[in-house]
């Protein structure tokens, strides 16, 4: 099988970069985040669970989840929370593994923001973790979301924090510079893991 490499990291920390360079090498990049959304789709059996745990108040004037109102309405209940990931993380996981092993290749990049938050860094041969300075975090998160201080540091809140993220971490890309430095980062570990493939 290809070796697996987890990438993770802080919101805002540079995760979609660094997976949009892997991409590039042709390497097999798959989302988590894009999987997420896809295994929520009318028709599909995510969705009408979602819907008979959360009735059809969670729906937009499409009849598709209106991903803003349910993430509102988790995000301030815990127990909502663990309800709706009960439905969505084993679907989730099952559309990960059938695509991983519809993409092959020498090794792949699966992208898990909440990869240290959800205890999976055990199934992964490589952690890499995408880091930055939590001000830069911050900064980058009111850039791109129109967010306040305040809105983005309680975002930070809810996740792991960096230290937990490193102490997990088997690589790590520092990305306070440039785009170039960040393609010098991946196409280094690019032929690393390549190596790490061939011997496994």
């Amino acid at each position: 099988r290809p070796l697996l490499i987890a990438l993770t990291g802080g919101i805002a920390s540079g995760k979609s970069a660094v997976a949009q360079l892997f991409d590039n090498l042709g390497v097999p990049v798959l989302d988590t985040d894009r999987i997420a959304r896809d295994v929520v789709e009318p028709g599909l059996p995510a969705f009408a669970e979602i819907v008979t745990a959360f009735g059809r108040d969670v729906l937009d004037a499409s009849g598709r989840l209106d991903r803003r109102r349910l993430r509102d309405r988790v995000f301030a209940d815990p127990a909502q929370r663990r309800l709706l990931e009960s439905i969505t993380h084993p679907a989730i996981r099952a559309e990960l593994a059938r695509r991983s092993t519809a993409a092959g290749g020498a090794y792949q990049i699966h992208v898990i923001p909440l990869l240290v938050e959800g205890g999976r860094s055990d199934v992964y041969d490589r952690v890499l973790v995408v880091d930055c300075p939590e001000e830069q975090q911050i900064e980058r998160l009111m850039a791109r979301d129109k967010s306040n201080a305040e809105q983005a540091r309680s975002i930070l809140a809810a996740q792991a924090t960096r230290e937990q993220r490193l102490d997990a971490a088997d690589d790590v890309i520092v990305n306070t510079g440039t785009l170039a430095d960040l393609e010098q980062f991946v196409l280094t570990l690019h032929q690393n893991y390549e190596n790490l493939a061939i011997n496994a």
